[in-house]
Formats: C-alpha cells, structure tokens, sequence
C-alpha cells in the first residue's frame, strides 16, 4: 500500500480541475493543494531497537525477518484516517515502530510476545494497515521500544470441513485470497467490507468488522466460530463447537480486543456455498425518514435482502452527480439478494411487496450496478480530494430505531457546527448500512476544506460528533473499532465497572501491559 494514501500507488487519480472549482463553490472555500513531500523527506525517529533484543527476536524468525530499514517502518507508522494520511503527506511519522517483525506461524508469533513481555517491548499487531481510528499506530505506551508485528506471513487456508460448513483460516489472509482460496471448494465467506482489498481476517475479527452484505451474512462476529489467539502467557484456544454453555463465552471477549489482549492467529468461520444468482435493485423513497422505516419494515420483517441501505437526500444527489447520473429527488435505497435462483427470486417479491407498501418507488438495477462498480475505489476519491485540499473523512455509529431520528439530527448538526466558519463549510451526508431488528447503524462522510490547520479541523469535528452520539444514545463505533481515536469516549459506553473487567482481563493475559497500549482499554477513573 501506498506510505501516504490508501491502497495501490498506481490507482490513484488527479481531480478534474473543473470538479476542484466546482467542489470550492459548494464548500464555500478557497481550496489549495496538499501534495505529499518526496518520501526521502519524511523524518522517521532512529530505530531504538536494542541489538541484544535484535538477536532475541532473530532467534524466532531469522534475521531476515527482522526489518529496521526506514521505508518499512514509515510503512508500519499508523493506519489509513485522514489525520494519520495528513501528517505523513506533511512529512511527520512519528510515532513510527523501531522494528518490523514476520513471523512465520502461531508458535513464532508466541515466542516474539514472550521475548516482548521479557524485555519490556511494546508490541502492535498489524494486519492489513486499514484501521481509520488509531488501531494500529504504534504507541509506546511508556515502553522504551516499540515494534510492528506484521501478520502477513500467516497466509494458509489451514483446514475445510464441507460437512460442517467450517474453515480455518491464518490471521494474516487477506479477503481476497480468502475468498479465492474458499472459491476453489464451492464456498464463500461472503464478508466484504469496504476494506475488503487489503483487510484480513484477523484483523475483521480483532475489529469486530461488518461487511456490506451483513443483511444476509451477518456481522463478522456472527462468522467466527472458533479462535487461536497468542499471549505473553501462552496459547488461548476459544470456541469450536456450535454452541456451548460451559461458562461465559471467551471467544466473544476475544472479539474486538484489538489486540489488547492477544494476537488472534487463526480464525475458524462459518462459510456458504457461493451463491447461484445475485439480484440488485434499487429504490426511491420520497426522504430519508421514510426510507428508514422501510428498511426498519425489512429487518422486523421474515425476508430479508442480503444487503440492504439507504442514502439520504445529501448523499443521494451527490452520488448520482459523481457518477454523472441526474439524481431523483428524496432518497436512494439500493438492496441485493444472493442464494439459490428460486430462493432469490421468492425473496425479491417479498421484499418488492413491503417495499412498494413502505412508500417506495423502483429504479431498477442500475444505480446498483454504478454503487458496486465503484465501492472500492472511494478510499482512492478521498486521496485524490485530500490532495486538492479538501478532507473527506468519515464516521460511524449505531442506535435503536428510537434513537436513530434525533442522534441522526444530533450528529449532522455537531459535523456542521464545528466546521462552518471562516474557512467555509461542510457538506455532511449519511446512510444507513447495517440494520437489525433492533435498530441500525449511520455512517457518516463529511466533505469540507482542509484550511490552515486540517489536522485540528477535523479533530474538532470528530470530537463534536463523538460527543453527540453518547450523548444521544449512540455506540462510539459500530464497526470501525476503538483504537486511540475512540479510547477517550469508551468510559462512557461501558462504564467504569466495565473498564475494570477488561482491565483485569488484560493484566491476566497481558501481565506487562506490552501489547498495543493505548487502544481500546479506558485508563481508570
């Protein structure tokens, strides 16, 4: 992956100048380029790596695989967010790791976090590099050293069992080659989050990650059904039959520990046959309030799409004007359908019947079609607005049907309040992507200028936001995880008594506090 911008160099794009003008006039700014400095300018921080810890480590992967050299850690010096993209462009990567490690398997992976929680090494999993909220920056924590513990040699399908419909998977698989090493036995995972490109299974189950089809697969989470997981303390070996009631479920606190609490080095899944027949259509809805109730209709309802969301009327517009489409005036609905043909198609109907009755008019599939085409190229479009000037960042929450309409109002006007003044405004638009019988999620994408100082700009904004959804009944993330970013809001959303359970749990497997500190655990209050 690209040192200062998301994925492959070679996709990135320049920005139309008329589109430039254009953007300026709607954000009301003077916009100006933000190129990134030549990366031989960037200042990395000396490798503090010890020489006698150096041999330690060799000792478990070779020396090859010990890895101080500066392009690999600028490499390893964080994640994908806007601020962390921003302050390598600016030339700026520290905090940066003294050292990248490979390990080659499980028992490697145990070893290096014993020589860690000897040596008093601060140690940060690194997965795919995606994360947007801190999770992988590599943070002292009070430790002298720091290393990256890259997982990217873990790359096997260890094992499929077609009669349980289970497979094993190494931490380190990317989805990709998940999906094609799981399509050469007629089956798919059926996960893809907008990540998907670079993402891992590891680190889908450390974040607890949710794909854009959980409609119809589920949550990562509801995937897993066994982990493999390293500690300073040993082997911790969690789920494995289809249910159980010997005790609290540890496989469900090792989900989401970002590794906090361990390195997950193998992930047992649920998988499906791959799919006959994809369907997509899409809806209209007259705003987004209606919208929303329709597909709350769905998720109470017994048929379901397999994937099922609805834009708002800001991201409406703006989506049909990037793809160069006359926008219909309220909101856009897209929903699709995988499975069996005849199964397919009895879902549809269902769903075209409560849809239709929730106040919906049919587009056909087309918009579908222009929405999956480009699915995993926004992170490209960011880079390339980032780079003329403009930040286009985004956020990410979740809350009951009840909640949604005011955190929904809550959160826009914090976004907009924090960004309109004398460097221009904002425009912030909203879908729903994920829903459940309970309630759904809003994702959030915010466009504004960078101005003078983009790094605090957006810190502003994110900060207001956050603050506006615990105070108004939201989760501080639904599916991008904790990380730094979110650490200082997690008191809030599980309360002290629920950051001294974590605690403990750490200390337990964690005695020295080596593996990534910082993310995810509040300190106590």
């Amino acid at each position: 992956m690209s040192w200062f911008a998301w994925g492959d160099p070679a996709r990135a794009q320049e920005l139309d100048p008329g589109l430039r003008d254009l953007v300026a006039q709607v954000l009301r700014a003077r916009i100006e380029a933000l190129p990134p400095v030549p990366e031989e300018q960037v200042e990395l921080p000396p490798s503090r790596l010890d020489v006698r810890v150096r041999d330690l480590f060799a000792e478990v992967v070779g020396s090859a695989h010990v890895n101080t050299e500066d392009p690999v850690r600028l490499r390893h010096c964080g994640g994908k967010s806007t601020p962390d993209l921003l302050l390598r462009r600016a030339g700026t990567a520290d905090p940066a790791p003294d050292a990248v490690l490979y390990p080659a398997d499980h028992d490697e992976v145990e070893r290096l976090l014993a020589v860690c929680s000897a040596e008093r090494v601060a140690v940060v999993p690194f997965g795919g590099g995606t994360s947007v909220v801190g999770g992988v920056a590599p943070l002292r924590g009070g430790f002298h050293t720091v290393v990256a513990l890259d997982l990217r040699r873990l790359d096997r399908l260890v094992s499929v069992d077609p009669v349980s419909m289970t497979a094993v998977l190494d931490a380190g698989v990317r989805g990709p080659h998940a999906e094609a090493m799981l399509a050469e036995h007629g089956l798919t995972l059926g996960h893809l989050p907008q990540s998907h490109e670079y993402a891992t299974i590891g680190g889908y189950a450390a974040t607890r990650s949710s794909g854009q089809a959980s409609s119809g697969y589920g949550r990562f989470e509801d995937m897993v059904v066994s982990l493999r997981v390293a500690t300073p303390r040993g082997t911790l070996e969690a789920g494995g039959p289809p249910a159980s009631a010997a005790g609290p479920d540890l496989c469900r606190l090792l989900l989401g520990s970002e590794g906090t609490l361990g390195v997950i080095t193998e992930v047992g899944v649920r998988v499906r046959r791959r799919p006959e027949r994809v369907l997509d259509e899409a809806w209209t809805f007259p705003d987004f309030t209606t919208g929303v109730d329709a597909l709350r209709a769905l998720a109470q309802s017994d048929t379901r799409p397999t994937m099922a969301r609805v834009l708002d009327e800001s991201e409406t517009f703006v989506g049909a004007a990037m793809g160069g489409r006359e926008a219909s005036p309220g909101c856009q609905a897209v929903l699709g359908f995988e499975g069996a043909s005849a199964e397919v198609d009895t879902r549809a109907a269902a769903v075209r019947e409560l849809m239709a009755e929730a106040g919906g008019t049919p587009l056909g599939p087309e918009p579908v079609a222009h929405w999956r085409d480009n699915r995993f190229s926004s992170p490209y479009l960011r880079d390339t607005l980032l780079s003329a000037g403009v930040i286009a960042e985004t956020l990410e929450t979740a809350a009951s049907w009840t909640d949604l309409p005011s955190l929904y109002a809550a959160v826009s006007e914090a976004l907009t309040g924090a960004l309109e003044g004398d460097e221009g405004g904002a425009v912030v638009m909203c879908h729903v992507s994920h829903t459940y019988p309970t309630g759904a999620s809003l994702y959030f994408t915010v466009a504004t200028a960078a101005g003078a100082d983009p790094v605090a700009r957006w810190g502003r904004a994110k900060r207001a936001a956050s603050d506006a959804i615990v105070a108004n009944g939201g989760t501080i993330t639904h599916h991008h995880a904790v990380g730094s970013d979110h650490r200082p809001w997690m008191a809030a959303e599980i309360g002290p008594l629920g950051g001294d359970v974590l605690r403990a749990v750490k200390a337990a497997l964690d005695p020295e506090g080596v593996l990534n500190p910082g993310k995810l655990i509040p300190d106590p209050q």
